[in-house]
């Protein structure tokens, strides 16, 4: 904390006022980068101008290129808090829960969008597949740190679009659709009767 308070010119009793613990300092730390990575998430993830499955490419592109900028040396914060203060403080650990459930939220969303329109096969529940897109994604990104290296992360894009996230077939597709806009045409002459 001294450090912190040296770089930036302020007294340390301070931030000893504004911050009741280091707790309370990483939480504000941690949910200010977490606000940032919200409005990559939904610039990324909101743009109805590409497919479902492709907003979910742009924002794994969309990372990969910030990582890039970094030269692969700083990861994700959420990701590294994760590892080095979840097990020492409860405080960080309920906090980072609700951060991961949050951030998994926005994914399970477009992932169900994805599945909706049969991009993504509708196998697994789109939550259990936003769970695992995000564990996956923080463990290549702890490799790209130790590798300096987008390797894990190019990687981890090509296996998880070629198996989890693959495109249907458009002949499935199209199956697909025809089954639900008869069982819709079917329900709506039942509901006329």
């Amino acid at each position: 904390m001294r450090d912190i308070c040296a770089a930036a010119g302020a007294p340390q009793g301070s931030f000893t006022n504004h911050f009741r613990s280091k707790e309370s300092f990483a939480i504000e730390v941690l949910d200010q980068y977490f606000d940032y990575l919200k409005g990559l998430v939904t610039e990324s993830l909101g743009d109805d101008s590409v497919t479902p499955r492709q907003r979910l490419k742009r924002y794994l592109d969309v990372i990969t290129e910030k990582l890039e900028r970094d030269r692969w040396t700083i990861g994700c914060l959420i990701g590294d808090f994760s590892l080095q203060a979840s097990s020492h403080s409860k405080v960080l650990r309920r906090r980072l829960e609700a951060i991961f459930r949050e951030w998994r939220r926005f994914f399970a969303s477009c992932i169900a969008a994805a599945q909706s329109v049969g991009e993504i096969d509708s196998r697994f529940d789109a939550t259990d597949l936003a769970e695992f897109l995000l564990a996956s994604w923080e463990g290549a990104i702890l490799r790209m740190k130790v590798e300096r290296s987008p390797a894990a992360l190019d990687r981890f894009k090509a296996i998880m679009f070629e198996t989890v996230f693959k495109q249907q077939r458009v002949s499935a597709v199209n199956k697909r659709s025809r089954a639900a806009r008869k069982i819709s045409t079917t329900k709506s002459k039942k509901d006329r009767r």
